[in-house]
Order: structure tokens, then sequence, then C-alpha cells
């Protein structure tokens, strides 16, 4: 055998790992004798080579014999332990930062989507770290970005379970957020065992890089849920208005054009989850005495519209006419205007003393949710065939359903409760009716009536997710005068 350069294997450190040098550089490391036969080996040493004798081996701390601390079970294990966490935890980001990434209204939700993501990618970059800091220590960053990981995973999953606790809904995710946490918990304490920030070369601007991170995404979650909502609120210009009537001496029939108007004039693009346009006839009794105030009865209060008038008695509302305008699931973009117009043929004798035009449609803020695609199509509550509702008509009406999820702009709060749904019921013949809610006409089947589905709902709950999604009603109506308008009836 030639001339060799001179083995020295130095002392083994608290992990019991035993450094190998030539010539005062490193060259490996090992737990064993049979590790350091390996990396002799790929050196070009012999196999058989005599690891005792001093001419070729010095050994520092101890002889071939001394591996104090050679638990290889122990590190598997912690290995696998954390590059389990981490990975569950990167998954965990990456699936609540995608949705708000590519699919939020607002920059702000975007930017919270796209650091989830970010940090998914820094627990994805720590689970080969994770193998180098329990292994050899040959990257000097590994300890950094596990600890990150650790960090970020802990910080996700606190204010996971802090928004949980808000709402306290049963759900399966809440056990993965608690086992992540204790996770994260237990991983921080091998860490700071490790005493990992010695392997960190600036500690203090990796503390302020951490600190900054959370700070802008605390920053930017406020923002976007409690801020941006408030400071932009909705404003919308409707129009109800009747126009010049036409008829035929030929036709008992006069027709009076209405046209309808809408636009979104404020700056948050809204969804139409329900509208309605209905015309009413005006049928009173004259009160030549002037006591007709006396026989009102306050019907109508809890919409603002009681009237009374001395000389009328006992008032009389028909619907003449009533239909959708856009549609339940349309939208209006900030700027945008729709406009419809209907012709409403009442006869040329009739006794209605006013008409009365109604436009009216429940919207719902985009920058707070978004409706699933099922939403658009309707159900007839009056055919058993499609399914979800059914009750007869005899007993419930007949209504046109429209029943989808919907899902909050902030994804942080859709994976920590129950998933909600919107449910809408029009009919020509009543008013229409909307709530969000829990309930879910799939699951849970049901021939009841409405009223019968309100009853058992939670009040409390439709109230709270109707302001959540910044659920609300807008309406304008318009109200002429038969007789003058038969006046300017065109032959």
């Amino acid at each position: 055998m030639g001339i060799r350069a001179w083995v020295v294997v130095e002392p083994p450190d608290r992990r019991g790992l035993r450094r190998i040098t030539i010539h005062g550089k490193v060259v490996g490391s090992a737990w064993s004798l049979r590790e350091l036969r390996k990396v002799l080996g790929r050196l070009g040493y012999p196999a058989d080579m005599d690891l005792d004798d001093r001419s070729c081996v010095y050994w520092r701390g101890g002889d071939s014999g001394v591996w104090p601390d050679d638990r290889g079970w122990r590190r598997r294990v912690v290995i696998a332990l954390m590059l389990a966490g981490l990975l569950g935890s990167m998954v965990l980001h990456v699936g609540i930062g995608w949705a708000d990434a590519i699919g939020a209204l607002t920059f702000a939700q975007r930017l919270v989507g796209v650091l989830f993501l970010l940090a998914g990618a820094v627990q994805g970059a720590a689970l080969p770290a994770v193998v180098d800091y329990w292994g050899r220590r040959q990257v000097r960053l590994s300890g950094a970005l596990v600890l990150l990981g650790v960090l970020m995973t802990l910080a996700t999953t606190t204010l996971l379970l802090f928004l949980w606790l808000r709402e306290r809904e049963l759900i399966a995710a809440v056990l993965l957020f608690l086992a992540l946490w204790c996770w994260s918990l237990w991983a921080l304490r091998n860490l700071i065992r490790e005493k990992v920030w010695r392997g960190i070369p600036h500690p203090r601007k990796f503390a302020a890089g951490v600190t900054v991170t959370a700070l802008m995404t605390a920053i930017s979650l406020g923002y976007s849920s409690i801020y941006k909502p408030i400071a932009a609120p909705y404003h919308f210009i409707l129009k109800a208005e009747f126009g010049i009537p036409w008829t035929d001496a030929d036709s008992p029939y006069v027709h009076v054009p209405l046209k309808l108007y809408a636009k979104n004039d404020g700056g948050i693009p809204v969804y139409i989850v329900v509208d309605d346009y209905t015309v009413w006839g005006h049928v009173s009794e004259f009160s030549a005495s002037g006591e007709g105030m006396k026989e009102w009865n306050g019907e109508g209060s809890d919409s603002g519209s009681s009237q009374a008038e001395a000389f009328k008695s006992k008032e009389v509302l028909e619907n003449i006419a009533s239909g959708q305008f856009q549609g339940p699931g349309s939208t209006l973009d900030s700027g945008e205007e729709f406009s419809m117009e209907k012709v409403v043929t009442i006869p040329k004798g009739t006794r209605y003393e006013t008409l009365d035009a109604v436009l009216q449609f429940a919207i719902l803020r985009q920058d707070r949710g978004k409706l699933d695609d099922k939403f658009y199509s309707s159900k007839r509550s009056w055919v058993q065939s499609e399914g979800r509702y059914y009750c007869q008509p005899d007993v419930c009406g007949k209504h046109v359903i429209y029943h989808g999820r919907v899902r909050y702009n902030n994804n942080l709060i859709n994976v920590t409760r129950k998933p909600r749904y919107v449910a809408t019921f029009w009919s020509p013949e009543e008013e229409p009716q909307v709530f969000i809610s829990s309930f879910n006409f799939k699951k849970k089947k049901t021939s009841e009536p409405i009223y019968g589905i309100y009853e058992a709902l939670d009040e409390n709950e439709v109230e709270k997710e109707a302001d959540r999604y910044g659920l609300s009603w807008v309406s304008v109506n318009s109200e002429v005068s038969v007789k003058g308008l038969l006046k300017q009836a065109q032959h």
C-alpha cells in the first residue's frame, strides 16, 4: 500500500457523531465503526484496514470502541415525526392559501393567500432540512429552516383554533388543527433543547424577519376582513317607472309600459341572490266622513310601508304582475347597470285607483362571499323528480328554489366551521325569501313548507350569517294614478 494521509477521528459530539478529518479537512462523519469504514472506503482506503493502527488512524476522545450515543432508532423516530408534521402543515397552508391567492376579490385577500403559499413553500424546503439537521448537518441553515417551519405551524394552528373557538362547531378539521398545534409545541421543545439558534448565521435578523412576516399577515387579515368591508359601502340607483300607455279601440285592455333599472353606483361588486318586481293595484272605498284613518290597523308596519288617508277606507292590494329582474346568481359589478322593460295589461274599465310598482332584490357582497356554481340552477318545489326539496303545491304553494354553497372570501373562516348554504324561494304570489345557514337540502331532504324550514333554523345563526356575508335588501317603488295614465293613453 502506498503512503496515505493520516486519518483523524474527532471526539463524539453530544449526539454521538464523530467527524473524520484528513489534513484538517472534514471528509465525513460516522455514528459507528461500520460507517467509518464506508467513509474511508469511498476515499480509497482498503476495507480490511486496521483502524486501531495509530500510524494510520489517530483517535481523539476515545478509541474505536467509543460510540456513546449511537441511538439510530431514536433519530429516525424524531425525523419521521418532524417530516410528518411539516408535511401536514405544508398541505394545510397550501390548501388555505390557494383558494385566496387565485380567487379572492381584493388585493389584500390575495396577499394573505400568497403569504400562506409562501409558508407552505418554506415548510416544503424544511423537509430535506430535517433529514440534514438530525443527520450529519452538512447545511448550516438546515436548523433555521426547520425552526421557521415549526414557528409557522404554531402561529397558523393557534389562529385556526382561535377562529374555531368563536364558532365551536363540530368539524373533523379541528382534530387536524389540534394535532398540528400539539406537534408544533413538541417540535419547538426539541429544537430548543438542541439550541438550534446556534447554527443560525444572524439570529437577530432571522427573528426580525419572522416578526415582520407575522405582522404583515396580521395586517392583511385585518384589512381584508374588517377595514375593507367597512370602508367600501355599497350604493345602488334603482328605478321603477311607468311609461305612456297605449290601447286600441277594438281592445278592452290598456297596455302600460314599465321600465325597471338598477345600477351599482358603489365600489363593491355584488351577487343578486334573489330579485322580484311586482305591480300592485290599489282598490279602496271612499269615506265621506273623513274617518278612514280610524280604521288603520298597523298592517305593513314591519316593512315601513304603513299609511292611512282620511277619505280612504278598506284599502285592498291586488297583485297584477310579478316576475324576476336579472335572476338569482347574476352579478352587478361596480358601475354596471341593468334595465328591463315590461308591459302591464289592465282592463279599460278597471276599478284600480293607483298602480304601485315595486322592484326589490337581495344582494350578497362579493368582497365577503362567493357563490357556488350549483346555485345558478333552479329547482321547482312542486316537481318531486327534481329532488332536494319537494312539497305538494296545495300545502306549500309553488316556489322556484335556488340553493348552493357560499364560501367566505377569507378561507381561514371556511376551514374552521361547517359549510354555509344560500337558499332562496321565489313565487309570483308571495314575497321572495332568502337565508344563509348551515342547512343543506341535499343531506336533509324535507317536505316541510317554507315557514316550517324557517322555524327549524336558528334565528341567531341566520342573522349572524346575513351580517357576515353582507346580505341585505334594496328596493324602490313608484305609484301612479290610473286615471292619469288612462288620460295619457295613445290609440
